[in-house]
């Protein structure tokens, strides 16, 4: 069986698709958490946290030998500090606008992700690259009614509503392309499982340490807030799990961007469960977000 065929399987389609299901699930029950008293900073520490331990458990499990590299150390910490941001970021900006459109923002890390590599290592975007950047920044115009046509406001006034949710999702995409160029560029041959687990420990600690330092966990006030807080956490670790666990082994290394229909999951999802809605227009600029940015991830290199 060639990569190819393997990479496409009905079971490895299925697989992905389920993963950005769950990360697009796990986003709409953070915005129940928030509603009910859940503050952005308490939600990244449980969910860190207990994936931290799930991944841990699994490589006591498989009895992965724990050895980094000395010049592996240092990338670590900062990439864990950029997940750490990265994380709250994206809690923040899911905290204030309709899921799918922050997820939608955020996706514009193909982006971000580019813009480092040339910045910090002269590395000569793709012509697919700069191609796909004006049509993901016109769809992403239209997802965010930018001028407030659709919602009838005026643009004073819908950026008054929706500025600081972007600029949170923004900055979101920024860090976790930074991160995205760090571990690639340092720390390649570093066992997976185990960056994962590095850097979800991280997290998890200044996640902790930052809600100790404002007076604590802000738990929720509501049964939905308890569903919500356990179920994102539920659902991104699990998500995690399988991606880097289950994944390697169906050889989906190459087609993971087929996850990035997880904005369509988390628009449906926030529409039966939020009552959240988006104009038909918005409906349009986010079909060419999504669609832009899995061509970039499955084309032929």
């Amino acid at each position: 069986m060639t990569e190819k065929s393997k990479a496409l399987s009905t079971t490895a389609f299925a697989t992905l698709l389920l993963v950005a299901l769950m990360m697009g699930a796990n986003h709409v029950s953070a915005r129940f958490a928030f509603n009910n008293g859940v503050d952005v900073v308490t939600a990244v520490s449980f969910r860190s946290a207990v994936t931290a331990l799930v991944v841990g458990l699994i490589l006591w499990q498989q009895k992965v030998q724990i050895q980094i590299q000395t010049q592996h150390q240092k990338y670590l910490l900062i990439i864990g500090g950029l997940i750490a941001v990265q994380s709250v970021c994206l809690y923040s900006s899911v905290a204030r606008l309709p899921v799918a459109l922050a997820l939608l923002a955020f996706n514009t890390y193909p982006l971000s992700t580019a813009f480092w590599a040339r910045v910090l290592y002269k590395h000569q975007p793709e012509k697919a690259v700069i191609w796909s950047m004006p049509l993901i920044l016109f769809g992403l115009a239209l997802a965010l009614d930018v001028l407030g046509a659709a919602s009838g406001l005026g643009a004073a006034e819908h950026w008054a509503q929706i500025g600081t949710g972007v600029a949170f999702a923004l900055a979101a995409s920024a860090t976790f392309g930074l991160a995205l160029v760090y571990t690639q560029h340092e720390t390649a041959g570093l066992d997976g499982r185990l960056r994962t687990f590095s850097t979800m420990t991280l997290v998890g600690i200044l996640a902790i340490a930052v809600a100790i330092s404002q007076g604590g966990f802000h738990m929720p006030q509501a049964p939905a807030g308890w569903w919500g807080l356990g179920m994102l956490t539920f659902l991104y670790g699990t998500a995690f799990t399988i991606l880097f666990t289950v994944l390697p082994k169906l050889g989906v290394v190459g087609n993971s961007a087929i996850m990035n229909v997880e904005p369509v999951f988390a628009l449906m999802l926030a529409w039966a469960l939020l009552d959240q809605a988006i104009a038909p227009i918005q409906l349009v600029g986010a079909a060419l977000v999504v669609g832009t940015v899995m061509w970039l991830g499955l084309r032929n290199r």
